[in-house]
């Protein structure tokens, strides 16, 4: 029992954290909504607490249900058993897993960066590269076998990302350039190469002046379920594969282990033999590796086209799902799957409820902020403070 408490232990804050964002939400909807303020200002106080909580309930019920699925829709599976049918039930919580997939893999590279103790702010630029490249890679290897162009895009996708992630690396351990500056420039940089691409006569469409690809339906990622009008498909597999495979190497390798000690002091780990450059490189170019294997992943398994705006934020979202998951692999796909929720329930609830999407980025605001502030979420819950157990002093059970 005591070893399960100090697994989940970690895990308090960051859950606390997500509890007292939606009850912060709630009381925002609550004093937005124009009805039941007018119940209230009417001096009719109970009404307007009703109809208040109630709204809120069927806001974020319709949320629950638009990103995990209807229950009756579940029963009428289970009572029909059509392929059609199971599509339905099970569609909000395939594009739940859909939406998750690139934030799983963009998550994983910046939490292997933090750990490492370098702020990689590029993901955006390693994961539209990384698309790019699997595009330019499928484009070029078209009319070959599609297990051969597939596995040669993803290569690509990769190498992509490794390459934008190496630059900066390389830069802060050669230089001492700092990766922020850096990383977000080389932003703008891939923006930039991803325009000029989009306008070649190899990459965009026949007919057309858009800055957009050809479609490449000639060659994807096979789909997990086989039913009819999923998206979701193998990638979110090798994403929790990934995961795995970033935990081993951190925790279970001494590579991995002179990245985290790099991170907690590179001096120290400086004085102890290891090579801090090389584990900036490293960490850069791994965590660019990441990123570029999700942005292959999201063209060729789930948009099937590359353009401008292929990667929607994830390398900014994936500072977030990052610190919420406490730079763990488990913890990143746990906060994944909560904002793949998120996006994708919202749009149920804003059809249910009228409630903008807005609503949802100011939630996902508010448990950033309840994970930035650990010691404000333990005085909200009366929680000890870290270190403190069985009534001893912090500072005792660190001599312990």
């Amino acid at each position: 029992m005591s070893g399960m408490r100090k697994q989940l232990r970690p895990l308090a804050i960051p859950a606390l954290a997500v509890l007292s964002a939606f009850v912060v939400g709630s009381i925002f909807l609550i004093f937005t909504d124009i009805p039941a303020l007018q119940l209230l200002f009417g001096g009719q106080p109970v009404d307007f607490l009703a109809t208040a909580i109630g709204n809120v309930i069927h806001a974020y019920v319709a949320l629950i249900t638009g990103a995990f699925g209807d229950p009756t829709r579940f029963a009428d599976a289970f009572q029909h058993g059509t392929p059609e049918t199971w599509a339905t039930a099970i569609r909000p919580l395939s594009e739940t897993l859909v939406a998750a997939t690139p934030l799983i893999f963009t998550g994983l590279a910046i939490a292997v960066s933090f750990r490492s103790g370098v702020f990689n702010i590029g993901g955006d630029g390693q994961f539209v590269l990384g698309a790019l490249g699997a595009t330019a890679t499928a484009l070029l290897f078209r009319g070959f076998p599609a297990p051969i162009t597939l596995l040669a895009a993803l290569l690509a996708g990769v190498l992509f990302g490794m390459a934008w992630g190496f630059i900066p690396g390389f830069l802060k351990a050669r230089t001492g350039a700092h990766e922020v500056i850096t990383t977000i420039m080389l932003n703008y940089v891939a923006l930039q190469i991803v325009q000029l691409a989009l306008r070649t006569d190899f990459m965009r469409p026949p007919t057309g002046s858009e800055p957009i690809s050809q479609v490449i339906d000639f060659v994807r990622v096979p789909a997990l379920l086989p039913l009819p009008g999923l998206r979701l498909h193998w990638g979110f597999v090798v994403a929790l594969i990934m995961a795995a495979l970033v935990s081993y190497f951190l925790f279970r390798t001494t590579k991995g282990f002179e990245l985290r000690a790099a991170g907690l002091n590179l001096t120290a780990a400086r004085y102890a033999g290891m090579s801090a450059g090389g584990s900036i490189i490293l960490a850069m170019v791994v965590s660019g590796a990441l990123c570029g294997l999700g942005g292959a992943f999201q063209v060729l398994g789930t948009v099937t086209q590359m353009s401008n705006d292929i990667d929607a934020g994830y390398g900014w979202t994936a500072i977030a799902l990052a610190l919420l998951g406490g730079t763990r692999p488990g913890g990143v796909i746990a906060a994944a799957l909560l904002f793949g929720a998120l996006n994708n329930g919202g749009h149920e609830m804003q059809i249910e409820t009228a409630i903008p999407l807005d609503l949802l980025v100011f939630i996902q605001a508010l448990v950033i902020m309840f994970v930035a502030a650990p010691g404000l979420v333990r005085q909200i819950y009366r929680l000890k403070p870290k270190g403190v157990e069985s009534g001893v002093p912090a500072e005792e059970g660190a001599a312990a």
